[in-house]
């Protein structure tokens, strides 16, 4: 009974903050739009799924979300 409490409650809390960010690896620019509950969780999970679209690899992956985004928008 508690799993179908959590899974409901979880189901209904709203993002509190919504980042769209704009990454550039090696020539290639992709913009993801991620919400979360922190505006770090936001910007952070925003930068790890654009360059998971641009990079191929852990290690290109890594050095990707080590950049600063080209722009970004988080509310």
């Amino acid at each position: 009974m508690a799993v179908i409490v959590f899974v409901v409650v979880s189901s209904l809390q709203l993002e509190a903050y919504s980042c769209e960010v704009c990454m550039r690896y090696k020539g290639r620019t992709q913009c993801r739009t991620v919400g979360g509950a922190t505006l770090q969780e936001a910007r952070t999970a925003a930068i790890a799924n654009a360059c998971a679209f641009i990079s191929s690899g852990v290690t290109d992956s890594l050095a990707c979300t080590r950049l600063e985004p080209v722009s970004e928008n988080c509310r």
